[in-house]
């Protein structure tokens, strides 16, 4: 393991590390809030600068969000290639990231910038939470419902839009699922926000990957196949072999704690494919789901769905048709 030689964070005021594989770092601030502090940063998904620098910051923020914080305050990460691209790009990408933070209702204060050889953009972001309803990534309960914020595909679409397969209409829908927010605290009510037992947010290693974190020992996930939601075209890409290699690497990792019941090789790339932006899996008191997802879908996020939910077990994913 990469981070074995590395000493276990300890402090009275650090609420969360790494070892536990939390969205973001938790802080206590000594009364009754606790800071979240986060970074993330990709490489280029879309040609267009602006977009991209909206879907790289949306995508950074949503780790404050997954632990249903807000944001307070962002600081930019830029890798360009000065002597090869045009300045104005790297003024429209900044444009882009600006216009999420202000958003979400953060402040940008400035960042750090390096030359690559490859552009990379994305932020460090600062937030706070009440101490008393953090959303961690562990805390579901057996009997729960699983819900998810927002389609899968976005690593398939993005596969089809660099070899230029991709349907205009089934590009622009990608593109702003990957820029919306996932600021969901907002429109929730108390009840709600109480009902939410664990979060988090789908990003690199796939629906797979994170609803494996979300497990305890002593729980499976069971997740029917035909309640994901995909973004417009991504199953047929899927079929049509346009896959990212993150979907192979996911796989290949998690497949041995995913027992599929009657599912054909190759029904189940979504639950592999590696998400750029992607929502965020909500494990919710047992019978919240159906009224959860209608209020999303209300509230502006209307690929919400219920995808299954937990039960007793030895922490796998039981999926079915």
């Amino acid at each position: 393991m990469i981070l074995k030689n590395l000493s276990t964070p300890r402090h009275e005021r650090l609420l969360s590390g790494w070892e536990h594989g939390e969205d973001a770092a938790l802080w206590d601030l000594g009364d009754t809030r606790a800071g979240v502090f986060t970074l993330d940063f990709i490489t280029p998904v879309v040609d267009d600068p602006f977009l991209w620098g909206q879907i790289a910051a949306a995508n950074a923020l949503s780790d404050v969000f997954a632990m249903g914080g807000r944001v307070l305050l962002a600081l930019n990460i830029v890798c360009f290639p000065v002597n090869c691209l045009p300045l104005q790009i790297l003024g429209k990408i900044l444009e882009g990231g600006e216009s999420k933070v202000l958003e979400a209702g953060g402040i940008l204060a400035g960042g750090h910038s390096v030359e690559d050889e490859e552009p990379k953009y994305g932020l460090a972001v600062f937030g706070e939470v009440d101490k008393s309803r953090i959303w961690n990534i562990r805390g579901l309960c057996c009997g729960d419902d699983v819900i998810l914020t927002k389609p899968l595909g976005t690593g398939i679409i993005v596969t089809a839009i660099k070899a230029d397969m991709v349907e205009p209409s089934h590009r622009e829908i990608a593109i702003q699922s990957m820029a919306a927010l996932n600021n969901i605290l907002p429109v929730l009510s108390e009840e709600m926000v109480s009902a939410i037992h664990a979060s988090t947010d789908v990003t690199g290693f796939g629906m797979a990957g994170h609803l494996l974190d979300m497990l305890s020992s002593n729980c499976d996930m069971t997740l029917k196949l035909s309640q994901l939601p995909a973004l417009p075209g991504a199953r047929e890409n899927a079929s049509m072999g346009l896959l990212p290699a993150g979907a192979y690497r996911n796989r290949e990792a998690y497949q041995d704690r995913v027992h599929a019941e009657g599912i054909s090789p190759g029904e189940d790339d979504l639950l592999y494919d590696p998400q750029t932006s992607g929502g965020l899996l909500l494990s919710v008191t047992n019978g919240a789901g159906p009224a959860f997802v209608k209020h999303l879908r209300q509230h502006g996020f209307p690929y919400a769905e219920t995808v299954g939910s937990i039960v007793k077990g030895s922490g796998k994913i039981v999926l079915k048709p």
